[in-house]
């Protein structure tokens, strides 16, 4: 009975774009119902905290026109290390109704925010070596931050069902489309316009994650001071359009500095997880700026992959096959949070 339902609405509050994913449960999987995206003006989210509420209510407002949403619950996500913190802990066995009762003591010691100012979460992944004891995932969400998200989304006329967090949204993602190799370290790096979401799956299963204040803004930035630009015409020009009085070619070896820094984050958060990984699955904006992906292989000697977030779902005839094939390495979180039932956990 539950074939041919339609989904909530994945929608991913990016500090560069909004992209909205909405899919419908099939026998054989998932098709998409809805895909859309909207630039977003810049300094509206900066560090991941909301600095202009009514604009962006305002955009996600068009976003809904522009797309004809129909339904009006969504999923939304956070990321940032000012706002989210995921660790792999050890806990001793014990039920996870003992847990839910007991989280907010255990979690004290792992958490370095006040505990009383973040929503908890948790996943019991299974038992650890050591006897009695368990390997647990945490999640603790600062509610101010979860707040000011929630009440944009109540404001332009949406119910927020979910909350996740960018990295795991990139994995539920990758597991719909990729095959698990149980002994393959693989690197899901999402970089944005302002940050950066490293997930590392072993197996599948999620070992490590980092997120970065770090992003493709980098690149907007040098474009507007190298040859005195606005930035959505520096923005164009990072995304390959053509720009008066600037070659292509300087706007790349201009740009090829941002990356490179870009490229050393992610090569430092790699270096905080002790063992080699053996593939990264690349996502977001910073995915299609120019040159990035052979750069960033380059770099680190590690092969990259665009991420291909619709490969296994199906895509209607109706839609623009070439323009959603072009931009899906930005869809990865909102597809991700479009998978996302109420009750899930």
């Amino acid at each position: 009975m539950l074939f041919g339902r339609k989904g909530i609405i994945g929608l991913d509050i990016g500090s560069g774009y909004l992209k909205a994913v909405q899919l419908r449960d099939t026998k054989g999987g998932y098709e998409l119902e809805l895909f859309d995206m909207l630039p977003l003006p810049p300094e509206l989210i900066v560090d991941g905290s909301i600095i202009d509420s009514l604009r962006l209510v305002d955009s996600v407002k068009e976003l809904a026109r522009k797309a004809k949403v129909k339904v009006r619950d969504v999923t939304i996500s956070i990321a940032g290390q000012s706002s989210v913190i995921v660790k792999r802990v050890s806990l001793p066995e014990m039920s996870e109704d003992e847990l839910f009762e007991s989280i907010k003591f255990e979690a004290e010691q792992y958490i370095p925010f006040d505990i009383d100012d973040v929503d908890l979460d948790f996943q019991i992944l299974g038992p650890t070596d050591e006897p009695g004891k368990m390997d647990v995932l945490l999640v603790a969400g600062k509610k101010e931050i979860i707040n000011e998200y929630l009440s944009v989304v109540k404001e332009a006329g949406f119910n927020c069902q979910i909350v996740d967090v960018n990295s795991f949204a990139l994995e539920n993602i990758y597991e719909i489309n990729y095959e698990i190799e149980p002994e393959k370290n693989v690197a899901l790096v999402n970089i944005g316009a302002s940050t950066i979401n490293l997930n590392i799956l072993k197996g599948g299963i999620s070992v490590f994650t980092r997120d970065s204040a770090v992003g493709s803004n980098l690149h907007t930035e040098v474009l507007q001071r190298e040859f005195n630009l606005t930035y959505e015409v520096a923005e164009r020009l990072k995304r390959g359009e053509s720009v008066e009085n600037v070659a292509p070619q300087d706007a790349l070896s201009v740009m090829e500095l941002a990356s490179e820094e870009i490229i050393s984050e992610v090569n430092r958060s790699l270096e905080y997880f002790h063992e080699d990984v053996h593939e990264i699955v690349l996502s977001g904006g910073c995915a299609l700026v120019r040159d990035f992906p052979t750069m960033l292989a380059e770099r680190i000697r590690v092969e990259t992959k665009l991420m291909e977030p619709f490969r296994n779902i199906k895509i209607p005839k109706h839609f623009d096959v070439a323009y959603i094939k072009e931009m899906a390495p930005m869809a990865a979180v909102a597809a991700g949070l479009a998978l996302r039932r109420p009750g899930d956990r």
